[in-house]
């Protein structure tokens, strides 16, 4: 594929809500992926046209959402933005209703209910756990931030820390939002950008990275026997 071909299917849309260009297309060239709205100078993901495509079929099709009962906010929510394996959105909903999160946000591309992939995994899960997808995970991380959630990414890059040491030391405190990347990209820009900590797992081998729903169930489980412990 040519620069010039590549240049015309990558959507640079501002992601932040708050951006006055929010939501509008801009030009792009390939080599800035890792993009810069001109508007609100704030780093972000470009998407291509079938990342977008995908999305708005999506909000087409989406059935009723389960929603918690009442005003409460759970202490405990997991946010997974891209996943493309219907298989890991299943364990991650079986896994979060296991280690007591209370509350799923689907973004992007995710794979949302009904679909049998997820429920062959799941067992089920789906539809006890609350979920909510939302398209952009700016506008998700924004309102989970302005409900009081500390945002949480999961991603091991040069300016993280460990997840247990930020536990033990203070740092993450519930209510908290735990934020889950696509398969291979992880994170996106703007992912990273809201969240208030990056924290990885320690990895004793020679692989760096674990497949992400086993992240997610290794996170969920030190994170909720931690504050079990502390309460």
């Amino acid at each position: 594929m040519n620069q010039d071909k590549a240049r015309e299917i990558l959507e640079a849309r501002c992601p932040y809500p708050d951006c006055a260009s929010f939501g509008e297309l801009e030009s792009i060239e390939l080599t800035q992926a890792g993009a810069i709205c001109t508007h609100c100078n704030r780093p972000y993901t470009a998407r291509s046209q079938l990342h977008h495509q995908e999305m708005v079929k999506k909000i087409n099709a989406l059935p009723p959402q389960l929603e918690p009962v009442g005003n409460t906010i759970a202490p405990l929510v997991v946010v997974l933005e891209d996943l493309r394996s219907l298989h890991n959105v299943g364990a991650t909903f079986r896994t979060a209703d296991g280690a007591g999160f209370g509350k799923l946000y689907l973004c992007g591309i995710t794979g949302v209910p009904p679909r049998n992939q997820i429920t062959k995994v799941s067992l089920g899960s789906e539809e006890t756990v609350a979920w909510s997808f939302y398209p952009c995970i700016a506008s998700c991380l924004s309102d989970l931030k302005a409900l009081g959630y500390l945002v949480v990414g999961l991603e091991k890059n040069e300016s993280s820390q460990s997840l247990y040491r930020a536990l033990v030391s203070g740092k993450v405190k519930a209510p908290l939002a735990l934020v889950i990347g696509n398969e291979v990209a992880g994170l996106s820009r703007e992912a990273l950008y809201l969240s208030d900590v990056v924290c990885h797992l320690g990895m004793k081998g020679m692989k760096e990275s674990l497949n992400v729903s086993v992240a997610f169930g290794a996170a969920a489980y030190i994170i909720s026997e931690f504050f079990d412990a502390a309460s």
